[in-house]
């Protein structure tokens, strides 16, 4: 029971005692047959009922309200705070029971700090490992990201972060970006059908044992780059998928330098065919007419001088303008020749139930190629023939010719008409929402080969041909990975860990992600049109504060800010200008917030300010919330004083940038993971636990 309503139990009693006995003496003095003796001993009884009362409130006051503060005084120090110390109050022997606590908590201090040497000096080789690792991902020119099996992020560089963000380059803002963080999905910021589809054909091949086992393809990102992945995977000992590695790099600019390439040449047929004419009709003239005079065989050299020096100059100019381009390069990978056939065979029949036969190729016909973009563009075509043509059974064939392979897509001939074929060459491979800003033709083009369709009237068949080229695989030296060696972001730990459910109230406190936010607004008062001025949040994974995933944005309220309002947080209107409005600001920070249960401090004000905006914004949180200030009074009843600073002192937390969102969102994540392992001390265990226990407080009265 917590200390209010013994408070309230006692003056109740108190005054009740006090009641009774005026009662009992009304009733004495008007009875006529009363005598002086039940006088008196009225006056006795009256008395002893006040000093019963006086009695009492000093037992409570000085023992049980004292008793039952030091024990929950005593439960911090053992369980979030050992450098906490308890002020003696109340009585001689309360106060000599609080000195010895104290006694008992400095020499557990010592103790702890024994402890906490110990166990550092034991992880100092391991974070000099880390420290390694973290310098060699910060200089990798490529993002790296390491996901377990559903896809969650465990490990992320700052590239990888820079690449994938919505705006992207080298100054994004905090919050503004893709939020790549630990624990999110990559198929948020990535293509999921050309991840699951490099998967399984690394582990096909790795059932195999053929070939290494690196992945490559290309595909956009959600902030619309076009990247260059590379894809290995993580397997335990049993060669059972725990995970896999993505290497990432933009090539965005190489495709338009590829545009270039060809603007290049254009221009090069363009302005060489003219003066090479002139060159050749002087050297015809010349051979034709060997006996001419003297000026006339002048005059043709210097056309022949005058031509060169233009086509020259034209050259010189051009290779300048384009030197960049010319270096760029569309890189392929190794991929045996049977297992492209197989990928393509499993996509025929898993996604378009077309019956495919296949005409195995010679054993070690090896290919140089983009796999994704050669099975979806085959994908694509299957696609338009079953669905235009009523193609349900083909065959796939391929075999080495000279320097490329020849893959044909077969299929018996009716009347098919090759022209509207050949029209689809020049059509973007995208299908039902799925596949690649590519042509057909640009992607025979990439890997150097073309592509055609031709009728065979000798076997009744008609089929789409590509070439591409062949090679001979290079050998793989296999490279070990200390699993010990952990960069600044990540979070191997989530290998374990089931994926983000809908269903939360189960989940234990400690397994849940968290997004701590906090405001700050133009006053107190969000029913009469105090606005939001700044939001600042930062993301809890596993248990941990991740200080570099934050969101943190300024926001132009349209609208007077108080005075008052300025003297605590230091916003001035002059900051808000040019900032984003709250339409813009709150669709970033839902999609920052999503999959994750919100706390905040006095989270009634924030919600609030939230759900006054949900009509104007069309954004809706219907995330689970916590709030630090009445799992506070759940934890701690007979303790007076709830406000954030007072907990950071209790819970020994050093309160740094108050009264800014960003600096308040943090000191509250601070302490919500100091208040998790108190809840679980009182039985308090999982989401749905806390969420009641924190309605049963006086504070969860509060309304905005």
């Amino acid at each position: 029971m917590s200390r209010s309503r013994l408070e309230f139990i006692l003056k109740a009693a108190n005054i009740g005692l006090v009641i009774l006995g005026l009662v009992a003496a009304a009733l004495i003095f008007n009875s006529a047959t009363v005598g002086d003796w039940a006088i008196w001993l009225l006056l006795l009884l009256f008395v002893l009922l006040l000093a019963l009362a006086f009695v009492l409130n000093h037992f409570f006051q000085n023992y049980l309200f004292v008793a039952r503060r030091l024990a929950e005084e005593m439960k911090l120090i053992l369980t979030a705070n050992p450098a906490h110390r308890i002020q003696p109050t109340g009585p001689d022997e309360m106060r000599q029971l609080a000195e010895t606590a104290n006694t008992f908590a400095d020499r557990y201090q010592i103790l702890l700090a024994d402890e906490d040497d110990k166990i550092q000096r034991a992880r100092a080789d391991l974070e000099e490992e880390k420290n390694r690792l973290s310098v060699l991902m910060s200089e990798l020119t490529e993002g790296v990201l390491v996901c377990n099996i559903e896809g969650q992020i465990l490990l992320y560089n700052s590239r990888a972060r820079q690449l994938l963000s919505q705006t992207p380059g080298p100054e994004t803002l905090p919050g503004a970006g893709g939020f790549v963080g630990l624990g999110r999905s990559v198929f948020g910021l990535m293509d999921r059908h050309a991840i699951t589809y490099a998967l399984e054909n690394l582990l096909y091949r790795s059932q195999k044992q053929n070939g290494p086992l690196v992945s490559q393809f290309v595909t956009a990102a959600a902030n619309g780059q076009l990247m260059r992945a590379r894809l290995a995977l993580v397997l335990d000992p049993q060669q059972a998928l725990r995970g896999f590695i993505l290497t990432l790099e933009d090539i965005t600019r190489q495709l338009q330098t590829s545009h270039r390439r060809d603007l290049l040449l254009q221009a090069l047929t363009e302005g060489v065919r003219a003066s090479l004419g002139s060159i050749r009709a002087a050297i015809e003239t010349i051979r034709e007419y060997p006996e001419m005079d003297e000026a006339k065989l002048e005059q043709l050299r210097h056309v022949i001088y005058d031509e060169s020096l233009t086509l020259s100059t034209r050259l010189n100019q051009t290779t300048a303008e384009y030197a960049e381009d010319l270096k760029t390069d569309w890189q392929l990978e190794e991929m045996l020749g049977s297992d492209l056939l197989w990928a393509i065979q499993h996509r025929f029949e898993d996604k378009l139930g077309v019956t495919t036969t296949l005409e195995i190729p010679e054993a070690n016909l090896w290919l140089k190629v983009d796999t994704y973009a050669v099975v979806q563009a085959l994908t694509y075509l299957m696609a338009r023939l079953k669905a235009e043509c009523d193609i349900q059974q083909v065959t796939l064939r391929l075999k080495a010719s000279g320097r490329f392979a020849v893959l044909d897509l077969l299929w018996p001939d009716g009347s098919t008409d090759m022209e509207i074929l050949w029209s689809w060459q020049n059509q973007t491979l995208i299908t039902e929402g799925e596949g690649m800003p590519l042509t057909l033709r640009e992607v025979a083009e990439r890997h150097g080969g073309e592509v055609w369709c031709q009728a065979d009237p000798a076997s009744s068949s008609a089929y789409f041909r590509l070439l591409l080229p062949t090679t001979q695989p290079k050998p793989v030296r296999s490279v070990s990975i200390s699993q010990e060696s952990r960069p600044e972001y990540y979070d191997f730990d989530l290998f374990h860990q089931p994926g983000q459910k809908p269903e939360l109230d189960q989940r234990p406190l400690s397994e849940l992600t968290y997004t701590v936010f906090d405001t700050e607004t133009t006053g107190l008062s969000p029913s009469d049109g105090d606005e939001i001025i700044s939001i600042g949040a930062v993301r809890i994974v596993n248990g941990r504060l991740l200080r570099q995933e934050i969101f943190d944005q300024l926001i132009d309220p349209r609208r007077a800010i108080s005075r008052a309002s300025i003297n605590i947080h230091g916003i001035s209107p002059d900051m808000l200008q040019g900032q984003p409005t709250i339409e813009q600001v709150l669709p970033q920070f839902c999609r920052f917030s999503e999959d994750t249960v919100l706390v905040a401090h006095n989270a009634a004000f924030d919600m609030r300010l939230l759900q006054l905006k949900e009509a104007q914004t069309g954004v809706k949180f219907i995330n689970p919330v916590l709030d630090t200030l009445l799992l506070s009074a759940v934890i701690h009843p007979n303790l007076e004083g709830h406000s954030l600073e007072a907990i950071a002192r209790r819970l020994g937390i050093t309160i740094i940038g108050r009264h800014t969102s960003l600096g308040d969102a943090i000191l509250t994540g601070e302490i919500f993971l100091k208040l998790i392992p108190l809840l679980a001390e009182r039985g308090i265990v999982t989401l749905q636990a806390a969420r009641a226990a924190a309605q049963e407080t006086y504070y969860a009265r509060l309304s905005y």
